[in-house]
């Protein structure tokens, strides 16, 4: 991929990718620790279990763990960097961190999950992680606008699926919904474990008329996404990649959508789409292979997102860099993603309307424009002064 400035209609150089305006909806603020501070955080809580205590070594344990194709495999590597958030100050230091990295990678908005249920160990109420967390994302909020960058972050309250404790959650939620809380989301393993066992919660949080994503279609399939939106009344798919299961490509290019993908392209569903990470748990094959690339060809309401950028190694920016070499997508692909994400996130309409219109479009109108100011050297001969 180029370094310079692209040309109007051409790949879009690394830097201009990192410095183009970008909006996260899935991300898990247990897997975006820095190794460095999962090593910090396990010396001053006394874990010993790290397998690693070097970082660079660590970070290297992390993505070869998370990449061994299974989803379940996947899922262990949590239990390290959950093992180290169980105090105050541990949550408070992990999102204050989460909301500068996303800001260094040029993301102006962003929904972060964590599940409240997991970082009790310590003797935390369900409470005081919310507060804590809050917290960190705005103490993170202020560092990077004191830096010259601006991002905004709400949480995403999630409740593990194999547990019992999602109504708990969603009633967590709705009480902090003006404190920093966006939505509800439900989290693990999808096998044995279909959502439909938490509709108390869904039912609740849409008597609230409160917002839910839902993390289905990533590993079991079509069955977990039409019971996600047909049974529980989701507003997004957490993953959603295998409704690609239900549209089948002609020999001659052609294509015909199931009645599910069509529903969930007639009515907008968002697909929280993440693909390093869907390489690492078996869901894609490849970038090139990846599904998105038809699902954006197709126009469903695509958007792209990091999962986990310890156990994937990556970021926004990587995370386009790959769309990039294998579909060749132009600025305006991406402002196209982008402006899908934003769309979709859980704050009010205005707000949204206004990233949109003051923040990412001109953002991308800045980026498409610096061909025109291209710096050439002066020909051979050619005069430096006024005729």
């Amino acid at each position: 991929m180029t370094s310079q400035p692209a040309l109007a209609g051409s790949a879009p150089s690394r830097d201009q990718i990192r410095r183009a305006p970008k909006v996260l909806l899935h991300d898990h603020l247990d897997g975006g620790l820095r190794p460095a501070t999962v090593v910090d955080l396990a010396r001053a809580a006394g874990y010993a279990d790290l397998p690693e205590t070097d970082p660079d070594k660590l970070g290297l344990w992390f993505r070869e763990a998370a990449g061994s194709g299974s989803l379940e495999r996947y899922l262990e590597t949590f239990s390290h960097t959950v093992g180290v958030m169980q105090t105050r100050d541990a949550l408070v230091r992990v999102a204050r961190e989460c909301a500068e990295d996303l800001a260094a990678d040029g993301v102006v908005y962003a929904e972060v999950r964590y599940a409240p249920e997991q970082h009790l160990e310590g003797g935390l109420s369900l409470e005081e992680v919310v507060e804590a967390v809050d917290e960190g994302f705005r103490q993170g909020e202020r560092a990077a606008r004191a830096d010259g960058r601006r991002i905004r972050i709400g949480a995403l309250l999630t409740a593990m699926r194999h547990a019992a404790r999602s109504l708990e959650i969603a009633e967590l939620a709705d009480r902090y919904r003006d404190s920093g809380v966006v939505g509800f989301d439900i989290a693990g393993a999808e096998a044995g474990h279909p959502p439909t066992r938490h509709l108390d919660a869904f039912e609740f949080l849409k008597r609230a008329d409160n917002h839910f994503t839902i993390h289905a279609g990533e590993a079991f399939g079509l069955p977990s996404i039409w019971q996600a939106l047909q049974w529980c009344g989701a507003d997004r798919l957490g993953h959603g990649v295998r409704i690609i299961d239900d549209i089948h490509v002609r020999e001659d290019g052609s294509v015909e959508l199931g009645r599910l993908a069509a529903y969930v392209r007639d009515k907008r569903v968002p697909l929280e789409l993440c693909p390093s990470s869907n390489l690492q748990t078996g869901a894609a094959v490849s970038y090139a292979e990846h599904p998105i690339g038809l699902l954006r060809r197709l126009h469903f309401r695509v958007t792209v997102n990091t999962d986990n950028r310890l156990m994937s190694h990556t970021s926004m920016s990587r995370e386009f860099e790959h769309l990039v070499d294998a579909f060749g997508y132009t600025l305006d692909d991406i402002q196209w993603f982008t402006v899908n994400a934003m769309k979709s996130a859980f704050i009010p309409f205005d707000e949204r309307l206004a990233m949109i219109n003051d923040v990412i479009k001109p953002g991308y109108a800045a980026l498409k424009s610096e061909w025109l100011f291209r710096q050439t050297a002066p020909t051979r001969g050619s005069s430096t002064h006024e005729d």
